[in-house]
C-alpha cells in the first residue's frame, strides 16, 4: 500500500465582527422595511373599500334594472333572497344580500354602513349607501378611506 496521507483541514466559523455587521444590515434593512408593509396593509384596506362602493354601484343598478323588467315590484328575487325595493333601488335592510360575499365588511342596516374591519379609524374607513328619497333618483354611494 502507498501511503495515504490525510489532510486535515480546519473548519473556521465567522467572526465576531462579521456576525455584528450581518445583524446591523439586517436591523438597517428592517428599520425601512417594517414601514412599507404596515402602509401596504392601510392601502389594501383602503383598495377593498373601494372595491366595495363598485360593488354596491353595480348590484344597485343591477337590482334597479330587475325592478324595471319586473314591472316596479315592491320586492325582487335576486339569487333566490327577496330583496325589499325603495324607490327603485334596493332598501337600506337588503342591500347587503345584493352582494355576493361582504366577509370583512360588518354591516349596520339602520344606516347603510358597512365599515372595514381591522381599520385604524373604522369612524374613517368605511362606504355608506343611501337609497333614493325619490322615484327617479339614484342611490347615494360614499366612501371614506382617511382611517384605513
Amino acid at each position: 500500500m502507498t501511503g495515504l496521507s490525510v489532510q486535515r483541514q480546519s473548519v473556521r466559523g465567522f467572526t465576531l465582527i462579521e456576525l455584528v455587521v450581518v445583524i446591523t444590515i439586517l436591523g438597517i434593512l428592517s428599520a425601512f422595511a417594517v414601514p412599507r408593509f404596515i402602509a401596504l396593509q392601510s392601502r389594501a384596506r383602503a383598495s377593498s373599500i373601494e372595491s366595495l362602493q363598485g360593488a354596491l354601484r353595480s348590484a344597485s343598478a343591477l337590482t334597479h334594472s330587475m325592478w324595471l323588467v319586473s314591472g316596479s315590484p315592491g320586492a325582487v328575487a335576486m339569487e333566490g333572497v327577496s330583496i325589499t325595493m325603495t324607490n327603485g333601488f334596493p332598501s337600506y335592510a337588503d342591500i347587503d344580500d345584493t352582494l355576493l360575499d361582504s366577509s370583512g365588511f360588518p354591516y349596520d342596516s339602520t344606516t347603510g354602513t358597512f365599515t372595514r374591519a381591522g381599520a385604524n379609524d373604522p369612524t374613517q374607513c368605511f362606504v355608506s349607501y343611501t337609497p333614493p328619497a325619490t322615484l327617479g333618483d339614484p342611490p347615494s354611494i360614499m366612501w371614506q378611506t382617511n382611517g384605513c
